[in-house]
């Protein structure tokens, strides 16, 4: 992207156009979300892996199921009160649920049971959802991965993997046994073991043909069944009735303009990939004649999208990057997975109303992709936020209902616990994105990893923000329009030092200095030899100074330094203000320092600030910003989800910053609380973000508070940017 100066990034606010009037269509909106971790048996620890990995719905709409691997188990959700999920237990089995279906009151789980990757194993347990009790097992003969059922449930299709060993010869195939794939019947939801039929995928494929890798099935109403073999990039649709194999092909391969493949740092959105292989995951019918793939390309591609395929193996439509490209505008593209990018894996697929949809699942995105089937090109209808690395979904439409379940639990890190998550089509607005990118001299502009907000001076509405060190290689000053909905990012300032991309910058809080250039507050961080520093940029986004803190403060340094920092007063009488995140070794237990510099005499000075107290985690800072008679900060603790407690603006009175020297008794500064904001992080029904970054007042003085993705680093990717209206009302 060419260099943009501030004043150029307001001008390109000028010309915008305005928010588009609210449409009465229907859309989906997601109203609860539960931690698969409240399925816990008594007595197990709570801080216990658990996972929500393919899911399932009772036929009265009812009841979830869905498959627990780290648990050996399947879990219950209750959603009589789809608002309000109820925990409804889980079922243990001695080996590890693959996948879930639901016939007739009877939950049909594919259990892997195998000894190694050379002894594979697995039964199918029919499990009643009422007493919860197993009725029936099926020795299937191999390990299995996904199931299906068609249309009168009848028949169930099961894809039986043999999946290869990754610490073998770096996961090639082949690497035997073969998989296949197992059809038997039902009736009444009760399976019939004695019906079992094994049917042969080998000698099909042009990638390792006599080693077929069955990864998702799906039937049509023709009780057609289409496999797709992931790894030897090839599809196969079977007669289910008789097994016989009516046409198979290859997935082929994609070349892909306008993506970003280098794990560099940094979002750009320029480069390319010639012709690698789909590698279909998830598959479904979208009618009789037409199934929809989604191309993780986990393997050794990288194919980003999904495709549309006739069942002979005509390409019907091919969306390349442009799933991806949508994600990268809301925030959710996750740079360290450049090789591979947002990883399409789950699909599901149903008619709601008058309209057919089908639904994306980026498993490192965390994105949900809700398409229109036209006939033709799909539309795109909706991008909706899910939890981290969502695994499967379900759609229940005489509910309007659509549910996902998302596989990460990051709880032995501290971050956030494996959900399920349930959204409503009704009219009314999207309650997500609530901030998106724009282009740019014909270029993405690629965000995420917000960490600080500054107000422009005489603009309503326009703000400045500033990316972390999540981007090494590409800081970067933006320009967000938030009198538009969702909020957008009009322009892109990159940040330079002697005309390179500046290193070394972890910018976690930026002021205007009145010239047309910022000041930042850089955190330091000894391990990757950045230091605690004020810096300021020129209009053009140039770094012309670089003041290092001072011996008397550097003396009790610790990693969590400035994370905000804004002026009060003009001219020479301009002071800096810095908020340090949390004590140093110079601290007493409980107080964080408000740092001051003073550029027309370059003298430092400090306050004490008194935190909130906790039982757990820690609590420190997060913005900094004056405006009136008041400067206001942002206090919040580091935990996320069920566990956070504080996320607070408070204010502080100008009148009470009286810098002392460093080194000496630091007075200590009273705190009036705002506003309590964990209210708004649960306005979209997720979970509670831990990482409430920024926050700034805009000429009208009105607050805007965003919140920081980590670069959808073990992040569900969400970037939480809303206004909390006028500050004086407060």
């Amino acid at each position: 992207m060419k260099t943009r100066s501030l004043t150029a990034a307001l001008a390109a606010v000028l010309a915008a156009s305005v928010a588009p009037a609210a449409s009465a269509e229907p859309v989906f909106n997601r109203i609860a979300s539960f931690a698969v971790a409240g399925n816990l048996p008594e007595g197990v620890d709570k801080a216990t892996p658990s996972s929500s990995e393919i899911i399932a719905a009772s036929e009265d709409g009812n009841t979830l199921v869905y498959s627990d691997s780290p648990n050996k188990a399947v879990g219950f959700i209750d959603i009589t009160d789809a608002r309000a999920p109820k925990a409804g237990g889980s079922v243990s089995f001695d080996g590890e649920p693959t996948s879930v279906t639901i016939a007739a009151g009877k939950a049909l789980v594919a259990i892997n049971t195998r000894e190694s990757f050379v002894k594979p194993s697995g039964i199918l347990a029919q499990v009643d959802l009422a007493s919860k009790a197993v009725d029936a097992t099926c020795d299937l003969g191999g390990q299995p991965d996904s199931i299906a059922l068609n249309k009168d449930k009848t028949l169930a299709a099961i894809a039986i993997e043999n999946e290869r060993d990754e610490e073998v010869n770096d996961g090639d195939i082949p690497q035997m046994p073969a998989g296949d794939l197992v059809l038997l019947s039902l009736k009444d939801g009760v399976v019939d073991c004695g019906s079992i039929k094994h049917v042969a995928l080998t000698g099909l494929a042009e990638v390792a043909g006599e080693d077929p890798e069955p990864e998702f099935v799906s039937f049509n109403g023709l009780d057609e069944v289409a496999v797709t073999l992931q790894e030897n990039n090839h599809i196969v649709i079977v007669d289910g009735k008789t097994g016989t194999v009516k046409s198979h092909f290859s997935a082929g391969t994609v070349s892909l303009a306008g993506v970003d493949t280098k794990k560099d740092g940094a979002l750009k959105f320029t480069d390319k990939v010639e012709d690698v292989a789909r590698e279909p995951d998830a598959v479904k019918w979208l009618d009789d004649d037409r199934l929809v793939v989604a191309n993780e390309g986990d393997w050794k591609g990288g194919a980003r999208g999904f495709t549309i395929f006739d069942k002979q193996g005509k390409v019907l439509y091919e969306n390349g990057p442009a799933f991806e490209r949508e994600i990268a505008r809301i925030g959710h593209y996750p740079d360290k997975r450049n090789k591979k990018g947002v990883e399409p894996e789950g699909l599901e697929a149903a008619k709601f109303g008058e309209d057919n949809l089908f639904f994306v699942l980026a498993e490192r995105a965390s994105i949900v992709g809700v398409y229109k089937d036209t006939g033709a090109e799909p539309q795109l209808l909706q991008l909706l936020p899910s939890g981290i690395a969502p695994e499967g979904a379900v759609a229940i439409p005489g509910r309007n209902l659509l549910v996902t379940a998302n596989e990460a639990d990051l709880v032995e890190d501290g971050g956030a616990r494996s959900h399920v998550m349930i959204y409503e089509r009704a009219e009314g607005e999207a309650a997500y994105p609530q901030i998106v990118s724009t282009e740019k001299d014909g270029e993405l502009i690629g965000f995420g990893a917000l960490s600080g907000l500054a107000p422009v001076k005489d603009k309503p509405g326009i703000l400045y923000a500033v990316n972390d060190s999540f981007y090494a290689s590409q800081p970067t000053i933006f320009t967000i329009d938030a009198t538009q909905k969702p909020a957008r990012i009009v322009d892109a300032l990159r940040i330079t030092r002697n005309g390179a991309p500046a290193q070394k910058l972890d910018s976690e809080g930026l002021t205007p200095d009145g010239e047309g250039g910022v000041w930042l507050a850089n955190e330091g961080d000894a391990d990757k030899l950045y230091a605690h520093a004020i810096i300021h940029v020129n209009e053009k986004g140039e770094i012309d100074k670089e003041i290092a803190i001072p011996a008397e403060l550097r003396a009790g340094e610790k990693r969590f330094g400035f994370e905000g920092i804004t002026s009060v007063g003009e001219g020479d009488d301009m002071v800096l203000w810095m908020a340090v995140q949390r004590e140093w070794g110079d601290d007493e237990k409980g107080f964080v320092k408000l740092v001051s510099y003073k550029p027309s005499d370059k003298e430092w000075g400090a306050v004490r600030y008194p935190l909130d107290k906790t039982e757990s985690g820690w609590i420190g800072l997060s913005e900094i910003t004056a405006n009136g008679d008041h400067a206001y900060i942002i206090e919040r603790d580091n935990l996320i989800g069920e566990a956070a407690k504080l996320k607070k603006l408070y204010r502080v009175a100008l009148a009470d910053l009286k810098p002392v020297k460093l080194g000496g008794e630091l007075p200590v500064v009273k705190k009036e609380e705002v506003r309590d904001l964990i209210p708004n992080l649960k306005a979209t029904n997720g979970y509670v973000v831990d990482k409430v970054e920024g926050f700034a007042i805009d000429a009208a003085g009105n607050g805007y508070v965003v919140t920081d993705n980590d670069g959808v680093d073990d992040s569900s990717g969400e970037t939480l940017f809303f206004g909390i209206g006028p500050i004086n009302a407060m």
